[in-house]
């Protein structure tokens, strides 16, 4: 019950742990953008663009910068949200692909709520959940999706479809990504983050950014920050996003959202619909007084 109880709860939090709102107001301030500037955002699934990087894509279409962002996969691993949405625990044959050009749809829609235009969207479709084992593989075999059963991209809507599930097939699109934008900020998961889709992100954005002499541009974040974090759940505007357990050696920086910026995370977030079914109170404790971010993915000493 008393776990239940900070989990749930703000004023818990601050009884359990009376110095974890006072640790992030003294984080530095994040560096903002500004007109002109060319901002990737790159998330592993259709979701995590809004759960963690909305305020900071707000604030750079604010500032005049072009927003861009690509999405490595296409969030079909999710088999409880396909059982829910066939409204049956034995979904058909092809679920988790429909699953998949739902939720294209529904990123869509939350990167329009952020004032991200259609133009500015790349969907890669490679197999969600397998990112990892397809950048350890690192051969030709193509890697087979755990969930659809897919070795290439199934998605008409895809940068390329028919690409196999090879990791050189991936660095291959998401150089054409930088080629295109050409970013002077790129918006990346950490290898803290503790799901492999977002370390394999992380970890192969990195090798290619650093092939371009880029990754001095690189900004990371966080959504899988440790057990049950973020903490309290469910929605509380007037409540600091907290130092995530995982990320707690990192050099976090606050980036603080007005009012209004966390209304339109808010409007993001429920966007995707299908995931709002599932887990309502851990998508909306995303929406706090700041967002984190931090200039290197080396823990401090």
């Amino acid at each position: 019950m008393a776990a239940g109880f900070a989990i749930n709860s703000p004023a818990a939090l601050r009884w359990f742990y009376p110095r974890a709102s006072a640790a992030v107001a003294r984080l530095p301030a994040a560096p903002g953008f500004s007109a002109g500037m060319r901002v990737l955002l790159v998330s592993p699934h259709p979701d995590d663009e809004s759960l963690y990087c909305a305020g900071q894509i707000q604030q750079a279409v604010e500032a005049g910068a072009q927003v861009f962002i690509v999405w490595l996969t296409s969030g079909d691993g999710f088999e409880l949200d396909a059982a829910l949405l066939e409204r049956t625990p034995r979904p058909r044959a092809g679920a988790t692909e429909r699953l998949g050009i739902i939720r294209i749809g529904e990123a869509t829609r939350a990167a329009a709520a952020l004032g991200v235009p259609a133009s500015h969207l790349t969907f890669l479709g490679y197999p969600d959940g397998a990112l990892l084992r397809m950048f350890r593989a690192n051969n030709a075999v193509p890697v087979r999706s755990p969930h659809t059963g897919a070795t290439q991209v199934p998605y008409p809507q895809a940068l390329r479809p028919g690409a196999a599930y090879t990791r050189a097939n991936l660095e291959l699109d998401l150089n054409r990504v930088l080629d295109q934008v050409r970013p002077d900020v790129t918006l990346i998961p950490t290898t803290s983050d503790f799901h492999h889709d977002h370390r394999a992100t992380s970890l192969v954005m990195q090798e290619l950014l650093a092939r371009r002499g880029l990754l001095g541009s690189a900004r990371y974040w966080i959504v899988h920050g440790g057990v049950e974090w973020p903490v309290p759940k469910g929605l509380h505007l007037r409540f600091p996003m907290l130092i995530p357990p995982r990320g707690h050696r990192l050099n976090w920086l606050r980036a603080d959202l007005t009012p209004a910026q966390q209304q339109g995370k808010l409007a993001a977030i429920q966007a995707h619909r299908t995931q709002m079914e599932v887990m309502p109170r851990f998508l909306e404790a995303f929406v706090r007084e700041n967002e984190l971010v931090t200039l290197s993915d080396r823990p401090s000493r």
